[in-house]
């Protein structure tokens, strides 16, 4: 048992290691995208993440590194019919995938283009460990109607380019004439939404770590250029250990360090002032957010609240932050930080923002090359039976029918060239 242990944190600390020496390849993202698809102006709802990411009961023997697109995938083939997946090493030998080398066993998730479920790998082979995924499957039809090609085609991107401790891992995606698939590892401890409501609000200690490892997190997608840009506890999964995961790329955006971006997305209680305002917005967004979120974990809601959508963005914009008498005086100076209606002077803002925040004294007790290490223990555990466990998933999904049912073929474009890949093994091919 001791040994198995110090062989799991080896492995841990080899990624974090790995994880200073990561660069981002060219983003194959049209850099200017036509009309017809460009972003929606403004995205509202308020729902649970479409996706989780993964169980990290030990570092999985495969994990993702840098995946490689098959640049020649320009046809798309029958539904259930596979579609060759390229690997960094022997092309010849690539797997090919289709939703029929699946077992779906539940559903885990549902959002705007379809479904998330919990799969089993068939003829499961040792680099797939247990072969127990989350399936997210996307209908072309609703992607195309609602102008949310350029959002599928950069969370692929995004997927394949980030690998860390606390951020979903993506495994496979392919696709078919009439649908898109994801495969990525399956977090089997729910959403932090979901432990949030049960126990109402997370003392001080216990939301010190979920905020480090968000931050931690949310540091290494802006140092690779990313900005997350919906942060909210419906799009943090935890594992099995209490760590949680980030999830749900789908309006995350590539952005330099002196560009900005002018689309109006997100989810409105934990949109930053910049964004509801027009200004054009950059990584100082996602800060906002990360206060707007450890204020709810805090005090069980959100700092700016109303029934009425339009109120709610007066608020946010104008309304003065009211802080909690039974916060201490460190919680305090950090909210009043991150949540500074001015981006520029907001904590976290320049180009050294995420060690202003690493250095705070709220996180004082926080050693964070352990933290990225996950040699950390959560103070909270979720209760699962298994990997396949889905006791913390909201039973609205678990008790729907698992079925992947049929979508009709969209009949105008090839939108989705080269959207099929596979996360080749790091390990052995950086040797």
């Amino acid at each position: 048992m001791a040994s198995a242990l110090e062989k799991k944190k080896s492995l841990h600390s080899l990624m974090a290691a790995h994880l200073s020496k990561l660069t981002i390849p060219p983003s194959s993202s049209d850099p200017n995208p036509s009309p017809s698809m460009t972003s929606p102006r403004v995205i509202h709802s308020r729902s649970h993440s479409f996706v989780g990411p993964s169980p990290r009961f030990a570092p999985s023997p495969n994990p993702l590194f840098f995946l490689h697109e098959d640049e020649d995938d320009d046809s798309e083939p029958d539904d259930n019919q596979p579609v060759t997946v390229p690997v960094t090493t022997h092309p010849s030998q690539a797997p090919k995938m289709a939703p029929s080398d699946f077992h779906i066993l539940r559903v885990v998730g549902q959002g705007a283009f379809g479904k998330v479920f919990l799969v089993r790998k068939k003829g499961i082979d040792c680099s797939d460990g247990d072969g127990v995924f989350a399936m997210k499957v996307m209908r072309k039809d609703t992607i195309i109607k609602k102008n949310h090609v350029d959002y599928m085609k950069a969370e692929r991107d995004i997927l394949t380019k980030v690998i860390h401790p606390f951020i979903v891992q993506l495994r496979y995606s392919f696709q078919t004439k009439s649908k898109l698939y994801l495969i990525l590892d399956f977090i089997n401890g729910g959403h932090l939404f979901f432990h949030l409501y049960r126990q109402g609000i997370f003392s001080e200690d216990q939301a010190r770590i979920y905020t480090a490892e968000i931050v931690s997190a949310v540091a290494h997608l802006h140092k690779n250029g990313i900005v997350h840009r919906d942060l909210k506890p419906e799009n943090i999964l935890m594992d099995a250990h209490g760590h949680v995961m980030l999830t749900d790329f789908g309006l995350s955006k590539e952005i330099d360090q002196f560009g900005r971006s002018n689309s109006m997305c997100g989810t409105t209680e934990y949109m930053a002032p910049e964004i509801l305002l027009g200004k054009g917005h950059n990584k100082d967004a996602d800060w906002w957010s990360v206060g707007i979120l450890l204020y709810e974990m805090l005090t069980g809601k959100a700092p700016f609240t109303h029934n009425n959508r339009k109120k709610l963005q007066e608020k946010i914009i104008k309304e003065k932050l009211k802080l909690p008498p039974f916060l201490t005086s460190e919680a305090h100076s950090l909210l009043k930080g991150l949540l500074q209606k001015d981006p520029s002077t907001r904590l976290g803002s320049g180009p050294n923002g995420d060690d202003q925040i690493k250095s705070h004294k709220w996180f004082r007790s926080i050693n964070w090359n352990k933290l990225e290490a996950r040699e950390l223990e959560p103070k909270f555990k979720p209760d699962v039976s298994g990997k396949d466990c889905t006791a913390n998933f909201d039973q609205c999904w678990t008790a729907m029918p698992p079925d992947d049912s049929p979508a009709p073929t969209p009949t105008a474009g090839d939108h989705f060239q080269g959207f099929s890949y596979v996360a080749p093994n790091p390990w052995l091919s950086s040797t």
